[in-house]
């Protein structure tokens, strides 16, 4: 297992690009000032993690439409994309959980509507969910905006290089991958990590007091079939 550090401030769109298409994943410092950092942390420090449907909030609004954010989708999936999700996750000593070897298959929908392709149904907050087929996920970008230094105390999330290139996988797939080239992303305050949802992550609990904050916004550049409508579309 390795250690990812953050990319380089000056490292460029291409050069992201180039990292998230061939890694599914890649670091990036300094995105979020101290005041906009102290001000989130502020909004939130009542909340109770993970909190959905954050686009009803008009801070969560502003940042995913922001420049820099939006710049950073767009090295990516180019400037047609729009955000379609966002979450707020927390661990502490009080919620505090880990979780093992898996990718991220569920996307929010404004209305469940039986689709080919389409399975897995469930409701999350109030909010339909479905698990789409591989071409929709491969067309889906994760930004996650960190609000606390993240090490190794406090459940960096571990990441195989290459494995979204793989598509949709099985438990036993997942469980069978080589996980001795994972990758520890350790991310500092005010860092961003850019991830593809079929790359294989997991993250361990926390050991320290030390809380976790993450703001989790997902970005995608594609239309859903059927009359299915992504739930928030920023």
């Amino acid at each position: 297992m390795s250690s990812e550090r953050l990319i380089a401030e000056s490292v460029s769109h291409a050069a992201i690009h180039d990292a998230v298409q061939s890694r599914g994943f890649a670091l990036v410092s300094q995105c979020l000032t101290t005041s906009e950092i102290e001000s989130l942390r502020t909004e939130f420090a009542a909340t109770a993690a993970p909190e959905r449907n954050l686009f009803s909030r008009e801070s969560i609004r502003l940042l995913a439409t922001s420049p820099l954010i939006r710049g950073l989708a767009e090295s990516v999936l180019g400037p047609s994309c729009f955000a379609v999700r966002a979450i707020f996750f927390n661990k502490t000593p009080e919620a505090n959980w880990k979780v093992a070897w898996h990718q991220d298959l569920t996307i929010a929908v404004r209305e469940k509507c039986e689709t080919a392709g389409f399975s897995s149904w469930s409701v999350k907050h109030g909010v339909p969910h479905v698990q789409p087929p591989a071409p929709i996920l491969e067309r889906v970008l994760a930004i996650r905006l960190h609000l606390d230094d993240n090490e190794d105390d406090n459940g960096p999330l571990r990441c195989i290089p290459g494995s979204h290139r793989f598509g949709r996988l099985t438990n036993d797939e997942i469980r069978d991958l080589d996980k001795s080239h994972s990758v520890t992303c350790h991310a500092r305050t005010g860092s961003v990590l850019l991830m593809r949802p079929l790359v294989a992550h997991a993250s361990s609990s926390c050991t320290s007091v030390r809380p976790r904050r993450v703001v989790h916004i997902e970005f995608a550049n594609v239309e859903l079939p059927n009359g299915l409508e992504w739930n928030e579309r920023v």
